[in-house]
């Protein structure tokens, strides 16, 4: 990729201020993260003010992104990682990791998602309504000479838009019934 972590944040960013994931108890646990593993990061001070519950967490975490750009390279690296450590599912779905990935992975070609192969897309009440038809044209064949008066003559009309065997079958049928 070559993108140093900084220009990496930079892109990030929009999408940090946007994750309605990141709660205020998650920005303060980076924040916590960053000061006490690396005060050189993240002094006590300025720990403080990124802290502050007056200020709405989307514009306290887009100061503390600035800040660390403003740090440099080393800080947004770890940044990324307490971000990989207290909220993986976030770190995972930024936009720099996604493309990443999909340049890493050799099997996939970009913006290709895989898809389930699907026969028609009428849905399952079509199925149902042909299942039934077909249900109610085999309960007409099946009994259709001792209990349904004129299903012979149903089939009959049946088979006008019908392919040539299908049309022989319930043709003869409807002989069969009217000889009776």
């Amino acid at each position: 990729m070559g993108d140093s972590f900084r220009e990496q944040l930079l892109e990030d960013t929009v999408f940090l201020r946007a994750e309605q994931r990141l709660d205020t108890e998650l920005v303060d646990k980076l924040i916590l993260q960053l000061n006490r593993i690396y005060p050189q990061i993240l002094t006590d001070k300025e720990a403080t003010r990124f802290r502050n519950l007056d200020v709405p967490t989307s514009v306290r975490l887009g100061e503390l992104l600035t800040h660390l750009q403003g740090k440099g390279d080393e800080a947004c690296r770890e940044f990324y990682r307490a971000l990989h450590l207290h909220v993986e599912e976030v770190y995972y779905s930024l936009p720099t990791r996604l493309r990443l990935r999909d340049s890493l992975n050799p099997l996939t070609s970009p913006q290709t998602h895989s898809q389930r192969n699907v026969l028609n897309d009428r849905g399952p009440l079509f199925f149902l309504g042909c299942f039934g038809f077909a249900v109610g044209i085999a309960f007409l064949y099946y009994y259709g000479e001792a209990k349904v008066s004129g299903s012979s003559q149903a089939l009959g009309m049946a088979a006008l838009g019908l392919k040539r065997k299908a049309q022989e079958v319930l043709i003869w049928y409807t002989e069969e019934g009217i000889m009776k």
